[in-house]
């Protein structure tokens, strides 16, 4: 009997033990979106004896969106799990996994219904909202006070009240003051922009959810040409080529009164190494007249597995830890991002951390989709073409009227007259 144990044990001490596997993760690309995936990514390592290869890619979206498309075109398995900008889930959905048999509907029941039928293709459930965004107005708060002036309800208010400070500020010394910086570099940041212009004045979506194209409009006409005058009066020339972290780093050095960027950029304004640490306030963006209304582009990421990835159930394992409420609070704490889960909006903690984020709750809730969906794998072409004629006005190439026509033919014989 003991010789018996002894093989018994003997057999039990050489089977193998459970192989371990490298899931390979795209999630951020700079900044403390990469280091709080990072984070994430290796605790979840740590708690399952697997490992995780953080994936360089580009990080404009634009360049990322290329690299997806080449990599998953030619079958490969260098990356499991993406992160997906919330326009990406139609334009990738064939080779992404089908999460809903892995996903109970349950877990779904929080989340912002909308982000689940963005994700939601042909039936198919190929992503998991892992935050959500909208556009949102920075002011410097303490100029606004000193100034006696309130914060811009219209697009016409803020830029006088840009310009009014601006010159007083540079009057003192300040020669390095800007009104307003925002996302005008040609790519998919100045489509969102956009967008907000065109839909606060009533100019429509680009493409509106029926198929209509809406960017010729005399409203639309009215939006990019006041944007366009905003370049080199209350915006420095270089705004043509900012992205969001170029805008960040003029305001956040003191040196704008007012900035379009996401949410993300709250903790970062408010560190201990900011030059406008506690005086800076967050505010609806402007209206595009007094019948006009605020508008703000929804944004948002989410995470994705590849159909070609050799280690499928590990990597749902992972976006499902990446996802979850727990580390979505900490997101929102720590890096300012907002969940795609709601009742977070309630959460004492995370309110604390950030106080908008209740006050402009229904701006999220009710941000302004791109015309993905209607668009569908066509939306590259139709943001590309809308990006372009908006940033020929703004560099003062072409006016807008002109710009718009150009674009609205480009846009009808890509939809195919509308038949997208």
């Amino acid at each position: 009997m003991i010789r018996l144990i002894a093989a018994i044990l003997a057999l039990l001490c050489a089977a193998p033990a459970r192989a371990q596997v490298t899931i390979a993760i795209s999630c951020g690309a700079v900044g403390v979106e990469f280091q709080m995936c990072r984070e994430a990514a290796e605790a979840w390592a740590r708690e399952t004896g697997n490992q995780v290869q953080l994936v360089s890619t580009p990080s404009g979206s634009t360049e990322r969106l290329a690299l997806y498309q080449q990599l998953l075109s030619a079958g490969s398995a260098d990356i499991d799990v993406l992160q997906l900008d919330v326009v990406w889930p139609g334009i990738l959905a064939r080779n992404l996994l089908d999460l809903s048999p892995h996903v109970p509907r349950e877990a779904l029941e929080p989340v912002f219904p909308a982000l689940v039928e963005n994700n939601t293709v042909d039936g198919r459930l190929v992503a998991l909202p892992w935050f959500t965004n909208a556009g949102v107005l920075y002011c410097r708060r303490d100029l606004l006070e000193k100034y006696g002036r309130p914060v811009p309800e219209t697009w016409a208010e803020l830029a006088e009240t840009a310009a009014f400070i601006m010159q007083a500020e540079r009057a003192a010394g300040a020669d390095r003051m800007w009104g307003y910086v925002f996302q005008g570099r040609a790519y998919e940041g100045l489509t969102v922009n956009a967008l907000e212009w065109l839909h606060s004045h009533g100019g429509g979506r680009i493409v509106n959810p029926d198929g209509q194209i809406t960017v010729n409009t005399p409203q639309a006409v009215t939006a990019i040409r006041q944007a366009a005058g905003w370049v080199g009066t209350i915006a420095p020339r270089g705004v043509l080529n900012y992205a969001e972290e170029d805008a960040r780093g003029v305001f956040q050095s003191g040196n704008a009164v007012f900035m379009r960027n996401w949410p993300y950029a709250w903790p970062l304004l408010n560190a201990e190494d900011s030059t406008v640490r506690g005086r800076v306030g967050v505010a609806l963006l402007p209206k595009g007249g007094e019948d006009g209304q605020h508008s703000a582009t929804l944004g948002g990421e989410q995470l994705a597995v590849s159909r070609h990835s050799r280690h499928p159930e590990q990597a749902i394992a992972l976006i499902r830890y990446l996802t979850s409420a727990a580390e979505q609070k900490r997101r929102a704490i720590v890096g300012g991002f907002n969940p795609a889960l709601r009742p977070l909006y309630e959460d004492a903690e995370v309110l604390a951390a950030n106080p908008f984020f209740g006050t402009l709750y229904d701006s999220f809730a009710n941000a302004v989709p791109r015309p993905s969906a209607v668009t569908g794998r066509r939306y590259n072409q139709v943001s590309a073409e809308f990006w372009n004629a908006v940033h020929a006005v703004l560099a003062g190439q072409m006016e807008a009227g002109p710009a718009l026509d150009r674009l609205e033919r480009n846009l009808l014989r890509i939809g195919r007259d509308g038949q997208w």
